[in-house]
C-alpha cells in the first residue's frame, strides 16, 4: 500500500512540475526545436531601409544551450550582428552583440533587455534596460519584441515616441543553406 502511495504522489509531483512550465519556457522550448537551422528573412517594416532594403536577410539558429541561444543575423555580406537570448529567473533576457570584421566588439554592443514578465508562448517583449540607457540614451524607450509561432519568427523594434519601427519576418517552413560563421566566431564557437 506505501508503494502505491508513493508511486502515487511522484506522479503527482511530475505531471505538477510538467504543468508549471512558464510561457517563457514554451517560447524557449520552441525556439530551441529550430538550433542548427537557418532562415531568409524579408524586411516587413520599413519597406524602404538603406541598411536593410535589398539586400538578403538570413538568420542561423547557431548556438544553443541549456540557458542561452544565439541568432547571427546577416545582412547581405555583413555578418556583425548575433541576438543572444537568455534564460534568467523564469525571464528570457535578449542581447545584440555586434562585431566588427576582424571579431573585436563594435562600441555599441550587448544592448537589449530583460523581459519583464514570462511573457507568452508566441511572444516576448524585451524593454531597454539600465546599460543600454547608459550607452545608448536615445534608445532608452526601445522595446524590441519577438513573435514565434510554426510558420514564423519576427524580430521588431519600437522606440516609444517616435516614429521608429523596425521588422524582419522570417519564414519558417523551409531552411535555407547554412551561412559561413558571423564575425567573431572561431570553429562554431562565438569568441
Amino acid at each position: 500500500m506505501k508503494r502505491i502511495f508513493l508511486l502515487l504522489v511522484v506522479t503527482v509531483l511530475v505531471s505538477c512540475q510538467k504543468s508549471e512550465n512558464s510561457k517563457a519556457d514554451e517560447f524557449w522550448e520552441q525556439l530551441q526545436t529550430h538550433c542548427g537551422k537557418a532562415y531568409e528573412g524579408t524586411l516587413t517594416y520599413p519597406l524602404e531601409d538603406a541598411d536593410f532594403g535589398d539586400k538578403k536577410l538570413v538568420m542561423h539558429i547557431r548556438e544553443c544551450s541549456e540557458n542561452q541561444i544565439k541568432i547571427p543575423f546577416f545582412v547581405g555580406d555583413d555578418k556583425s550582428r548575433t541576438w543572444i537570448f537568455t534564460r534568467k529567473d523564469g525571464k528570457i533576457e535578449l542581447k545584440h552583440d555586434h562585431r566588427h570584421e576582424d571579431g573585436t566588439p563594435e562600441d555599441i554592443t550587448m544592448y537589449g533587455g530583460l523581459a519583464t514578465n514570462t511573457g507568452q508562448a508566441t511572444i516576448q517583449i524585451f524593454p531597454a534596460d539600465e546599460q543600454t540607457t547608459a550607452m545608448l540614451p536615445a534608445a532608452s524607450t526601445n522595446v524590441w519584441w519577438v513573435t514565434l509561432d510554426h510558420g514564423s519568427f519576427t524580430y521588431n523594434l519600437r522606440r516609444v515616441g517616435s516614429d521608429r519601427l523596425f521588422t524582419v519576418t522570417f519564414d519558417l517552413s523551409k531552411t535555407v543553406e547554412i551561412p559561413d560563421a558571423p564575425w567573431g566566431w572561431e570553429e562554431g564557437k562565438n569568441k
